[in-house]
């Protein structure tokens, strides 16, 4: 199984409303790309953070999953949405589990 963890960071402060549709399109993610076992997206609340404010965890299948995650329409369409939201960095992180 692959663990895929992603932390967001926007440039600018975002409303509750486009933080709330961004984790939803996210989560439906689970519906649209096979090999996605489990979805997790959720506003940070620590103040460790560095300023990340959202982060992502999604549990695949195997690497190919991942491989086919990655490019998926639904998938691309969700990384056109947050640089919509004007991002200021992401990070991500891929591993075995």
């Amino acid at each position: 199984m692959i663990e895929h963890i992603v932390l967001i960071k926007f440039k600018n402060e975002l409303t509750d409303a486009q933080l709330d549709d961004l984790i939803q399109k996210t989560l439906n993610l689970k519906d649209y790309i096979p090999g996605i076992i489990d979805i997790q997206q959720g506003r940070n609340f620590s103040n460790r953070s560095k300023g990340y404010e959202i982060a992502l965890t999604a549990r695949l299948t195997d690497r190919a999953a991942l491989e086919n995650y990655l490019p998926h329409p639904k998938h691309q369409e969700l990384l056109s949405h947050l640089k919509e939201l004007e991002l200021e960095d992401i990070i991500v992180v891929d591993f075995e589990i």
